[in-house]
């Protein structure tokens, strides 16, 4: 269903193509259009992941530079029944994700730093396991195409209102009307395109992410946490390239406001809920999640002390244990171990 979906999003942004370069161009611009559609869609194809992942310049990880995020990755991965993907690490403060790949032997889960120092390991596993369930479910190929797509039609127009021609011709039929016209309906079409990846993948994901990382309530945290951290950090390469916003997890232009009629995602508050019902519905009632601890660095390779023990107020009943080892090549036991 995901490959008739894709195809259907790309007719539709190739009819949308042409339909700017008709006023920008008349005939001969629609045919051009048409020309660079069919290059651009099979370039996006191959390319898209490649070009998402610059745009926020997310950097390469392996075991050796961070070794407990590559190994929680690892691990979620098998329980999802995936190959392994590439890991990056975009430098924001904002707390933030995405996943990207034409398929699952071609994908890549990229995570901000801000993500990895202000959620806990089992909050972090929840949003690796949501980005892997996007990439099982083969979301991330119409995610990433649409991205790509999207940013070119915006910049066909804007080319056209700075050089296209404002006299009634052959070649542009409408003239500076025309023109005009273009340059103010890009951004909308962008937004379209944006909306039309579906907000029930998110919830799908959110479904799925739960189940390969075993706690709900964990990725509910984290949810709740990165939409308070969106709002108050902005993330300058999302808003540099806006319509990259529906692939991360929630919306990295929250920062400076949405039309929740326009919103790329679900109402937070939603996902959350919707969590919080999975959770009761597998036994495990109550909200929320522990904070972070202090320290918490999965890109560091040295050991740290963790109060496995500290008394969590979202939870009930306190349960208390001396401190414990935790290797940094290994992580934490937990429900995506």
């Amino acid at each position: 269903m995901n490959y008739v979906k894709t195809a259907m999003l790309l007719a539709f942004l190739t009819a949308l193509f042409m339909g700017v370069g008709y006023l920008l161009g008349g005939g001969s611009g629609m045919v051009i259009a048409l020309v660079v559609a069919i290059g651009m869609n099979a370039f996006a194809y191959w390319n898209s992941d490649s070009l998402a992942l610059r745009a926020h310049r997310a950097k390469e990880v392996d075991a050796a530079s961070a070794p407990e995020l590559h190994a929680m990755v690892a691990r979620l991965a098998k329980n999802a029944g995936l190959p392994m993907p590439r890991v990056c690490v975009i430098e924001a403060e904002q707390p933030n994700a995405f996943a990207t790949g034409r398929n699952p032997q071609n994908a890549a889960v990229a995570v901000t730093t801000g993500l990895m120092r202000q959620l806990d390991r089992d909050e972090l596993a929840g949003v690796v396991a949501h980005e892997l369930a996007h990439i099982r479910n083969r979301d991330t190929l119409i995610m990433t195409m649409a991205a790509t797509v999207a940013g070119a039609i915006s910049m066909l127009a804007q080319f056209g209102l700075f050089f296209g021609g404002g006299a009634r011709d052959d070649r542009n039929p409408l003239g500076i009307v025309g023109v005009i016209a273009a340059a103010l309906f890009a951004p909308f079409a962008a937004m379209l395109i944006q909306m039309m990846i579906s907000r029930t993948r998110e919830y799908a994901a959110d479904r799925a992410g739960a189940e390969i990382c075993g706690d709900p309530l964990a990725l509910a945290s984290a949810l709740r946490r990165i939409a308070g951290g969106g709002k108050a950090r902005v993330m300058e390469s999302a808003e540099r390239d806006p319509a990259t916003a529906h692939m991360f997890i929630v919306n990295p232009l929250a920062g400076r406001g949405a039309d929740n009629l326009f919103s790329t995602h679900p109402a937070t508050a939603n996902r959350i809920a919707a969590l919080e019902a999975l959770a009761r519905g597998m036994g495990r009632p109550g909200g929320g999640h522990r904070a972070a601890p202090a320290g918490w660095n999965p890109l560091a390779a040295e050991e740290e002390t963790v109060d496995a023990g500290a008394e969590d107020p979202a939870r009930p009943g306190p349960v208390r244990q001396a401190p414990t080892r935790i290797p940094r090549s290994g992580g934490r036991a937990g429900p995506w171990r």
